[in-house]
């Protein structure tokens, strides 16, 4: 089992935000301080936006990108969705494709949120850009991002995004290679204490919560979607 602890990390960031870099693959240029990703799974960083911070309005092609709201909420502007805003327990997915978006995320509060982001590699280039949003449920892993191309509730890929807010005593066990983040709360992951700001590496997962909730992004292979 492999474990990084999101505080023995610099953080950076740029323009309104703040972040720790706790994924980036040596494809992207990652260095040995970091993870690298799973599957097409590239880039995950935890976030946050200053008061009245953005992002400015940037550019993004052939590249999938997932945000994962934790704390406050963000307004979006940009090619996809201009206008959407996003909550806390809201999960925004967004394809650039080989048409491409530009995008801007704005915190429209006077104190700091919290987000997640994620960087998934397209497995078929060229495809027109595209927009998701999705609702957690409590006490559930809810699939955010990946699947097969018969179905149009997520972005299509091999790598697969859940996220779950689980409650005091679930227990979750998966075969097959994985990555996982907690953000809030505590738990056993296969038999070692993880609690906020913990990157977990392992073979097979085997997960219980003992605080009263947890908030799990999980990252995994599905050769059969």
């Amino acid at each position: 089992m492999e474990l990084l602890r999101r505080d023995s990390l610099n953080r950076g960031g740029f323009a309104g935000l703040r972040e720790t870099r706790l994924v980036v693959d040596n494809s992207i240029g990652g260095q040995n301080n970091t993870f690298n990703g799973l599957g097409n799974f590239v880039y995950l960083a935890d976030a946050r936006f200053l008061p009245k911070g953005e992002t400015s309005m940037h550019p993004h092609k052939e590249l999938d990108v997932i945000s994962i709201m934790l704390e406050g909420r963000i307004e979006h502007q940009g090619s996809l969705e201009n206008g959407k805003s996003m909550q806390v327990n809201q999960v925004q997915a967004q394809r650039a494709g080989g048409e491409g978006f530009v995008h801007n995320e704005i915190n429209p509060d006077n104190t700091e949120n919290r987000m997640l982001q994620l960087w998934v590699l397209p497995e078929t280039v060229g495809e027109p850009a595209s927009y998701k949003l999705h609702e957690l449920k409590k006490d559930k892993m809810v699939c955010v991002y990946g699947g097969n191309k018969s179905q149009n509730i997520t972005l299509d890929s091999h790598t697969i995004i859940e996220v779950g807010l689980l409650n005091k005593d679930k227990n979750l066990v998966q075969e097959g290679e994985f990555i996982a983040y907690i953000t809030g709360g505590e738990g056993i992951l296969n038999g070692v204490e993880v609690k906020d700001g913990d990157l977990v590496r392992d073979q097979k997962l085997d997960f219980t919560v003992f605080s009263d909730q947890v908030h799990l992004t999980l990252i995994y292979l599905n050769k059969a979607s």
